[in-house]
């Protein structure tokens, strides 16, 4: 099974290579299903592991100047704050049995997955549905929607500390839309908010529990492997097409998820 997840950790990088978001929303089943990680350890893993493996794939996007240094100031400002305070007092006040509905005892684990397969859910609607509203706003003048940006910056920062997912599907429309980014630059600046907040976020549960650095540091290469392949088929296929397929999978993935917790528990 450990290989089959090593395998499943270079599909994290490969889609966030290849479409620009979506690994991320992979690495938590990857981690509880394929690792055997506990869910609540598995969501802080996620944020070293998409926090890293965007870090690398935004270099080759600064490099080509498709990255909006402001932009992503703007909105990865209160996205950290808001990610690492989750980690730090939100997580460990949450008790380890929520609440009970007759025999079924809903759990922290059971809470934090279905809340994950909700946003896995909720992913896969914005990676199916055609984008015509981002593509007749992106490339006009560029403006920024203050208060817009700010709430959503913190929204996404409060999720991503509760699941561990980078959620650049909500980024990616927020900068295409509010800020008028064109689809390039909005996928290089969300890499760059998502590394930066993933990685800051992280460090709220350094200190409170063991972590497996070793573990840790493999699969993280192989998601920056996967980067790297992502990135190179993107040159020759067309992310947009495959985007809606994904969309799928994880709709799939989200449902699977809910199931497993709570009717086949």
């Amino acid at each position: 099974m450990d290989i089959v997840g090593y395998l499943a950790s270079i599909l994290i990088g490969v889609s966030l290579g290849l479409i620009g978001g979506g690994g991320s929303i992979l690495t938590v089943p990857v981690l509880v299903y394929l690792f055997s990680v506990n869910p609540v350890m598995a969501t802080a893993y996620s944020l070293f592991i998409v926090g890293l493996t965007s870090a690398v794939g935004s270099v080759n996007y600064f490099q080509r100047g498709l990255v909006n240094v402001k932009t992503a100031i703007i909105f990865g400002i209160p996205s950290i704050i808001a990610v690492y305070l989750t980690r730090h007092f939100i997580i460990p006040a949450i008790p380890s049995e929520v609440f009970t509905i007759g025999d079924f005892v809903v759990t922290k684990s059971i809470l934090l997955m279905v809340l994950f397969a909700a946003l896995m859910i909720a992913a896969s609607y914005s990676m199916i549905k055609k984008d015509t509203k981002g593509q007749e706003e992106e490339g006009g003048e560029q403006k920024f929607n203050y208060p817009l940006i700010l709430i959503e910056g913190a929204v996404v920062g409060m999720l991503t500390g509760l699941v561990g997912a980078g959620g650049g599907f909500l980024i990616i429309p927020a900068l295409v839309v509010l800020s008028k980014l064109p689809m390039k630059e909005a996928v290089g600046t969300s890499l760059a908010i998502i590394a930066a907040k993933s990685l800051l976020g992280f460090t709220g549960d350094l200190g409170k529990t063991e972590i497996d650095w070793t573990f840790l540091v493999i699969v993280s290469a192989f998601a920056i492997a996967g980067i790297f392949v992502g990135s190179a088929l993107s040159k020759k296929v067309d992310g947009k097409k495959l985007k809606p397929a994904f969309g799928w999978f994880v709709l799939v993935m989200g449902i699977y998820i809910i199931l497993k917790e709570t009717v086949f528990k």
